[in-house]
């Protein structure tokens, strides 16, 4: 049978009456009338950018011939380099196809694609995954999708006692309540950002903030990692650390009194000769 391969089932091979046939279709061949056909390629290519630039610009939009490429179903793409200014890198791509041998060849598509060295715009990124918390202002709104995997309904158990008791005691609870997957995420973000044990900080730091008499530690499941900083003189007042972080202002950090910063003695050259009044 033309263009098909005929296999048998091994495990059936000693059962001729279990013997099961399995059918493959190959890559139907490609006409070479197809790949000599270059000039009716470059025509198609040279329409097409006509369609863009006009007439005039057209010819030379079209570069050189870069080759050619079988596609599965016997049709053949040739390719030709773009000669558009801002468009380095890119080709016109030209698919032929035909019925068979011998037979007339027809432009099924013409394209002008991107090369392995083309400038291309990156890749898309939704909003919602650009916009950064210094992005917000005043009176802008950051809606949350209703299938957020970071929250979860109020009266389900999100796996944070002091969530879920509460919850349970008045009968209520908030609508949504951060899930496990938020938590986790929470805890990594805090874990290596700029109040983590990693900030260059906290390496310098005498001791971590999870000894220190300024935390507050959080309630629920994240109390035995993070807290807040209330200490009015550190850098970190106010907002979330992690146990591991920490900074010199340390409640444990004690010393003697007058500038902590060192200060050179002082030296006075005006650069002028003073004498006693009456020397001359």
């Amino acid at each position: 049978m033309t263009g098909e391969t005929t296999t048998r089932d091994p495990e059936h091979g000693a059962d001729p009456a279990a013997e099961i046939e399995f059918v493959v279709a190959e890559p139907a061949p490609v006409p070479s009338q197809l790949r000599d056909a270059v000039d009716v390629a470059r025509a198609a290519a040279i329409d097409e950018a006509a369609d863009e630039l006009g007439e005039a610009a057209a010819a030379t939009a079209v570069g050189m011939h870069l080759g050619t490429h079988d596609e599965d179903d016997g049709a053949l793409t040739h390719s030709f380099a773009a000669e558009l200014p801002g468009y380095r890198g890119w080709r016109w791509a030209v698919t032929l196809a035909s019925a068979g041998e011998g037979e007339p060849v027809t432009v099924s598509e013409t394209v002008l694609l991107p090369g392995a060295t083309a400038l291309v715009a990156p890749a898309w990124v939704p909003w919602d995954q650009r916009v950064r918390p210094d992005d917000l202002k005043p009176g802008d709104l950051l809606p949350v999708e209703a299938d957020d995997p970071r929250l979860v309904p109020g009266y389900v158990d999100t796996g944070d006692p002091a969530v879920d008791d509460v919850a349970r005691e008045v009968g209520l609870g908030r609508e949504r309540v951060l899930s496990p997957e938020g938590r986790d995420a929470a805890a990594d973000r805090w874990e290596s950002g700029e109040r983590g044990p990693s900030a260059d900080l906290a390496r310098s730091a005498p001791a971590q903030c999870g000894t220190c008499g300024f935390l507050v530690p959080l309630a629920g499941a994240l109390s035995g990692a993070f807290g807040v900083c209330a200490n009015g003189s550190a850098p970190a007042d106010g907002e979330v650390v992690a146990f591991g972080f920490g900074c010199g202002a340390h409640s444990s950090v004690t010393g003697v009194g007058g500038s902590p910063v060192h200060v050179s003695a002082l030296v006075y050259d005006d650069g002028v000769d003073l004498e006693p009044a009456g020397s001359r």
